[in-house]
């Protein structure tokens, strides 16, 4: 047999950096990798435990299941950073959403929503206006900046699941106390990630919102849980009753000065203000706290006559999740409570005082949830870049003469604020507070000030 004679001589390349050549490069890669990396030496990694599969090793030659032959040189308990998928998200237009599960286990039935916030996702955990949903993140990579106790927007997760892309299997930041996957198994929250969350969102943008069943139990049928997803409805039910305090309490924290991005920040009581709690998020109370306010926040089935003893400065009503049609108790302590002092909406509290005026509002394709929406100001032009999370709206054209649509969304044109000067209302659709999001719409808490310092003259 002939030899192939290279046309070339064939010399050892030397890298420029370290000076390892090729060949000895190539006889390093050839050891076995229990020496390469020994066990002993192996720095323990921070972060989810269950995201790391142990296969045992198998003799030469001999094939692990599912996957290839392993030597019979390597160590006996070998931890590789995947696991298997143990997890299904299925639809209710009949889509099956392989996955992978992390936090608590189990079955859970929700409204599936898309979020396009960047970061804040320990906020959008804990912010009650996402009880029933299960809170997609566009954003690929999640739980890298772990979690911890002072970033929670609420004393409780009310979402029904959280779906990811890509999980991290580490986390990297001098705040942080525990993993992502441990907190939401704490906290009894399901997850999942290894799904295509753009091809999920593309599908919510054409078709909208979509009940989903998220689910772990081998012994729960494909069909049986698409049976589930189809009979779940989340139009016409109270969400409001299962995250309102029980009863009436005082908050007096304001914005940490660490954190203090406002030059305007009032260190002076000297407003009252009674918060209607339909799901109030902490940072709403903090800011307005930090803007003088002392504020009592009272239960969603407060009464109003209750309400109008305490003789308030001023009331709020909140943001909180759901359908504000399915709440007419709320909707009519709003009534009671307009045009007798200043009145503030925020999300929920928006959708119920254009209720209370005569408006209607209407459940939208797939709502806005998110930190990067453009919210224009009609009366002066000035456009804020806010956070959203609602999936219901006010229909401007609905409103008696003399409520003003202040505001609109530049996306799509929906309503995004109202006033009325002659009952000393003013709302908006978003989280002026921001959490997770821009600050650009913080002034608003200042313009409730100004009403009810104009009320008091």
């Amino acid at each position: 047999m002939a030899t192939i004679q290279p046309l070339f001589p064939v010399k050892s390349i030397q890298h420029p950096r370290d000076g390892v050549s090729s060949s000895e490069l190539q006889a390093v890669l050839r050891k076995p990798f229990s020496l390469l990396f020994p066990k002993t030496s192996a720095a323990p990694i921070r972060g989810d435990s269950s995201r790391w599969l142990r296969i045992p090793a198998v003799s030469s030659g001999q094939s692990a299941k599912g996957g290839s032959t392993v030597d019979a040189s390597c160590d006996g308990d070998v931890q590789r950073p995947w696991k298997t998928y143990d997890a299904r998200l299925v639809l209710e237009d009949g889509s099956i959403w392989r996955a992978k599960a992390f936090g608590a286990s189990g079955t859970q039935v929700g409204e599936v929503v898309f979020n396009t916030s960047l970061t804040g996702y320990q906020e959008i955990l804990t912010d009650p206006s996402y009880a029933g949903q299960f809170v997609l993140m566009t954003n690929p990579h999640i739980g890298n900046t772990g979690v911890n106790p002072d970033d929670e927007e609420s004393s409780q997760c009310f979402l029904a699941g959280l779906v990811i892309r890509n999980l991290s299997i580490c986390t990297s930041n001098w705040r942080c106390t525990e993993s992502l996957g441990d907190y939401l198994a704490k906290k009894n929250i399901m997850g999942i990630y290894d799904v295509d969350t753009r091809a999920i969102t593309r599908r919510l943008r054409l078709d909208g919102s979509l009940i989903g069943v998220l689910s772990t139990e081998e012994s729960r049928s494909d069909e049986e849980l698409l049976e589930m997803a189809r009979r779940w409805k989340i139009v016409g039910v109270d969400l409001i009753s299962g995250v309102s305090c029980h009863a009436p309490y005082e908050w007096s924290e304001k914005t940490d000065a660490e954190w203090e991005f406002s030059n305007e920040r009032n260190n002076a009581e000297s407003f009252h203000v009674v918060a209607y709690d339909f799901g109030v998020k902490h940072n709403i109370l903090r800011r307005l706290a930090s803007y003088g306010c002392r504020i009592t926040v009272v239960p969603s089935k407060w009464p109003a006559l209750e309400t109008l003893k305490m003789k308030p400065d001023g009331v709020l009503f909140s943001n909180g999740p759901g359908d504000p049609a399915a709440v007419p108790y709320a909707v009519e302590t709003v009534k009671e409570i307009i045009g007798k002092v200043p009145v503030f909406g925020i999300c929920m509290g928006h959708q119920l005082l254009g209720q209370a005026l005569g408006g209607r509002t209407f459940k939208m394709k797939f709502g806005h949830h998110g930190g990067n929406h453009p919210v224009c100001d009609l009366r002066n032009g000035r456009v804020d870049i806010s956070a959203q999370n609602h999936n219901y709206a006010v229909d401007p054209a609905s409103l008696p003469v003399g409520v003003e649509a202040t505001h609109i969304n530049l996306n799509d044109n929906s309503c995004a604020g109202l006033a009325c000067s002659e009952l000393k209302i003013m709302s908006l659709q978003y989280h002026p507070e921001s959490s997770p999001g821009p600050h650009d719409s913080d002034l608003a808490f200042r313009g409730f000030i100004d009403l009810m310092k104009a009320n008091k003259t």
